[in-house]
């Protein structure tokens, strides 16, 4: 029965995880492979919100269930990749039906002192909402799951003194193609994301237009991403593949271009489109809008003010 009281259940360690799974012990206590080939799911309660300390990387190649993160669903029937990084909540379905693919666990002390230790914080996909999945090709589908099956097999070998850099090597390659991927789903899926990008336009547009910024101030990238219902690091990613901005330069340019049509257009003193903007404080939009014009806003409204056109006959009056 559907419960929204149960408690976040927290797995601080790969053994408690993998215990309760009924999986074995994993033979090095920092990492574990499991895959769920004919195996039935042992089910959470349903809505059961987990959380565990360390990465996960699920590959599902098939899966007839649904997992929750915030107020959305992702559906894996069709198979996927998503990523979980340490302490991320998600919600279970409580679904007992099978599923096939594979479930790599790692602690980040496992790749201490190796350059992903830094580079890992790069790949915004662990920052995505699980809706936010990615949704691989057959061929993709067949690197990925290739790459899976060579980290079981080190994992299966016989521990030796390049053990654990062969297997921080193959996670660190295992990130690289899932960035290639990624890249890929923002190109082959621009129409939804143009559809983002549209509904994107019109909370800005209706942010200005409505008074919010004399109330809230300026608009935020966590108000935007909320509004959008994506997760603001894939928000970020989808524009900067589409528009070359991240999302705070994107809401920057908006805000220009509103600023453009007020000073162009309308009689306000540049402190009071400064303050229907958002700005707490007008020297804070004169800076910002000398960066991206290159031109003070009186120096923008004076060139406007200086070209007004000639009467119709040719002749003033």
């Amino acid at each position: 029965m559907k419960n929204d009281n149960l408690p976040v259940r927290t797995f601080k360690t790969i053994s408690q995880l993998m215990h309760h799974l009924h999986q074995p012990a994993p033979v090095h206590p920092l990492i574990a492979l499991f895959t769920y080939d004919d195996m039935a799911l042992i089910p959470f309660e349903e809505e059961q919100k987990i959380a565990v300390d360390f990465y996960k990387i699920s590959f599902k190649t098939r899966f007839n269930g649904q997992v929750k993160y915030g107020q959305g669903h992702y559906d894996f029937e069709e198979g996927g990749l998503a990523f979980l990084r340490p302490k991320q909540m998600v919600t279970t379905s409580g679904d007992e039906r099978s599923y096939e693919g594979f479930s790599l666990f790692f602690h980040v002390d496992f790749i201490r002192n190796y350059p992903l230790q830094q580079t890992i914080s790069q790949y915004g996909f662990f920052s995505y909402s699980v809706s936010e999945a990615l949704f691989l090709s057959a061929r993709e589908k067949q690197i990925i799951s290739d790459l899976f099956r060579s980290i079981e097999a080190e994992l299966n070998n016989s521990a030796d003194p390049y053990s654990q850099d062969v297997l921080v090597s193959q996670i660190a390659l295992l990130l690289s193609y899932s960035n290639r991927f990624y890249n890929r789903q923002f190109i082959t899926r621009k129409v939804i994301s143009n559809e983002i990008l549209t509904r994107l336009d019109d909370i800005l547009e209706n942010y200005f237009n409505d008074g919010t910024p004399l109330k809230k101030g300026l608009p935020g990238v966590q108000h935007i991403s909320a509004q959008l219902n994506v997760s603001q690091r894939y928000l970020s990613d989808m524009l900067q593949s589409l528009t070359g901005c991240n999302t705070q330069q994107y809401i920057h340019e908006k805000l220009i271009d509103k600023a453009k049509e007020k000073l162009s257009g309308t009689l306000l003193s540049i402190s009071e489109i400064a303050y229907e903007l958002g700005f707490e404080h007008p020297q804070s939009f004169n800076k910002l809008f000398k960066l991206k014009v290159k031109l003070s806003p009186s120096e923008y409204r004076a060139s406007f003010i200086y070209k007004a056109p000639f009467p119709a006959n040719g002749h003033g009056t």
